[in-house]
């Protein structure tokens, strides 16, 4: 049946069929256009962070009430990936399926990641800049750029351990999001399916590389221009700081998409189809 009649979602064994083949045109996608996905989807990840930053910085919200509203709106960032078509370092930890079947080499797969991480970096860093220089943080009488500070200056400050297995969490749940999405066959579909493993996680306060990217540098560009920090310690808010949190992030990262998710669902529908 054509799938623009079928309403069924796609099963667990089509959904790694699928992931397996867009994992193997990922690793064989020119250099260019991989660059040019992936700074685009580091901007999309920042803009879904941005969009976090102004729900959480309301004083008046509730704990749990700002890290539900928060999540939802940070699952902006996911979904223009997914939707509009972009290049993700976290998502792609998923190409890993494709590499355990040997549709791809070690070489392809670290050639996509590291082409992929360095633009998201560069698409995350570079929103960062221009919303710097909007003067964004100005919003509510400064108190989102008071929120930026706040959650740049925790994450730079996170223990390696701590930041290591919150980084595990959070690829387990986003590569749970990307893989569910890959159910749909319509756009609300993926959107709904991408809302609430991003909600978690960010509702749980876990880390993701890509969005570090993005708050890190801001809240450094914030603190180096002055922005009253009100109590909040930034002595760890720098660019050692910065590279001190991604490390163990990223690993996190690669062990929760490509082990926990990845792997596992490679061994349950893919390990034998080569017999």
């Amino acid at each position: 049946m054509d799938d623009m009649f079928d309403i069924d979602a796609y099963s667990p064994q089509q959904i790694a069929e699928k992931v397996e083949s867009i994992g193997v045109a990922k690793a064989h996608l020119p250099a260019l256009p991989t660059l040019m996905l992936g700074m685009v989807a580091g901007g999309f990840i920042g803009l879904g962070a941005l969009y976090y930053t102004v729900i959480v910085s309301d004083a008046q919200l509730s704990f749990g009430i700002a890290r539900l509203l928060g999540g939802v709106a940070f699952s902006l960032g996911l979904i223009l990936v997914v939707i509009a078509g972009a290049e993700l370092f976290t998502g792609n930890n998923l190409l890993v399926m494709a590499w355990a079947d040997r549709k791809i080499t070690s070489r392809e797969l670290l050639r996509n990641w590291a082409l992929v991480y360095v633009s998201n970096a560069v698409g995350a860093i570079g929103l960062a800049a221009v919303v710097y220089f909007s003067h964004h943080a100005d919003m509510n009488q400064g108190a989102v750029g008071l929120a930026y500070l706040k959650i740049a200056a925790a994450k730079t400050s996170m223990p390696f351990v701590e930041a290591f297995f919150k980084g595990v969490l959070c690829n387990l749940l986003v590569c749970l999001a990307v893989w569910i999405a890959l159910a749909g066959h319509t756009v609300t579909d993926k959107v709904l399916a991408i809302v609430f493993p991003i909600s978690a996680f960010v509702a749980a306060g876990f880390e993701h590389s890509v969005a570090n990217m993005y708050f890190i540098p801001l809240g450094i560009f914030l603190k180096d221009s002055g922005v009253a920090a009100n109590g909040v310690r930034t002595e760890s808010l720098d660019w050692s700081g910065f590279a001190g949190n991604l490390l163990p992030v990223t690993l996190g990262n690669i062990v929760g998409g490509s082990v926990m998710v990845a792997l596992v669902y490679y061994v349950i529908y893919r390990r034998h189809s080569r017999n």
